[in-house]
């Protein structure tokens, strides 16, 4: 197939020590790498997962000594593969913020990092009376829309980015074909909102959209009053038309989807909406 990429998509479960996390991890890359998979990718939060601030703080390391993007480096370029880190929670380079980042990474098959995307929106909601999130104060916000220079150019975005078209209209009319939406979406929202709004992802920017996320219950052995967290699960792979390639389902495994690139022009050819802008005035 002219243009063919075959992608891995890694769904997991991960809890609050990145020590299981990675073993978790590295046995699934390794399955899908297996299986003849080019690019790879792991959820949102592939490192950890953790209410607790005090434990959180305590495990995680600024980009240059964390322990899992050191190994996972390694690994690809062990697999000669594309890694698509999905997302990593770091600490600040920057000794004046005492928030975190949390960081998308592309690893090219020699284990070089190509690619950073800091997440720009954060998950500050009140879904219900007994479920609010308040990410931005744990993590600065990024600043920059990133298109990183992979197997194809590939439009970087993290979880709660979803909800923000306007990004990922420019990262299709910077010349992205396939984006990266990595996730640790709830069960409220996913059942509500996941499929529907990749679909429309897909479809408003003409580009493949691939989906790795977080499933299940996470374990939280550390914290000193666990409060669980549970992951909609369903990593998923959307063609330009909107078609559904593949869903992982709600248990941690490996999606394999084949993803050809030709068919993003000719969707793009069908309907040429991503160049046709219009200026106008607001009401």
């Amino acid at each position: 197939m002219s243009g063919a990429l075959i992608a891995g998509l890694v769904q997991l479960s991960v809890g609050d020590d990145p020590a299981d996390n990675l073993a978790q991890t590295q046995a699934l890359i390794a399955d899908a790498a297996g299986q003849g998979a080019r690019l790879i990718a792991t959820p949102e939060c592939t490192n950890l997962i953790s209410a607790d601030r005090d434990w959180r703080d305590q495990a995680i390391r600024i980009e240059a000594e964390d322990p899992t993007l050191k190994a996972l480096r390694a690994q690809a370029a062990d697999l000669g593969i594309w890694l698509l880190i999905g997302s990593l929670a770091l600490k600040s380079d920057d000794p004046a913020e005492s928030r975190l980042v949390n960081r998308s990474l592309l690893v090219a098959p020699d284990g070089a990092i190509v690619a950073r995307y800091d997440k720009i929106h954060m998950f500050d909601v009140t879904i219900s009376a007994r479920e609010s999130y308040a990410e931005s104060r744990a993590y600065r916000p990024g600043a920059h829309a990133v298109l990183a220079q992979g197997p194809a150019p590939i439009g970087m975005s993290v979880c709660y980015d979803l909800r923000f078209p306007q990004l990922y209209r420019v990262l299709a009319q910077a010349g992205a074909k396939v984006v990266t939406v990595p996730a640790a979406f709830n069960d409220t929202t996913g059942a509500a909102h996941w499929h529907v709004l990749l679909r429309a992802r897909a479809i408003e920017t003409g580009c493949f959209v691939l989906a790795p996320a977080q499933c299940g219950l996470h374990p939280a052995e550390h914290a000193s009053a666990p409060r669980p967290r549970r992951s909609f699960g369903h990593s998923l792979a959307v063609s330009p038309w909107g078609e559904v390639l593949g869903d992982a389902g709600e248990d941690p495994g490996v999606l394999i989807v084949s993803l050809d690139l030709d068919a993003v022009d000719k969707a793009r050819s069908r309907i040429p909406a991503i160049h046709a802008d219009q200026p106008f005035e607001g009401p």
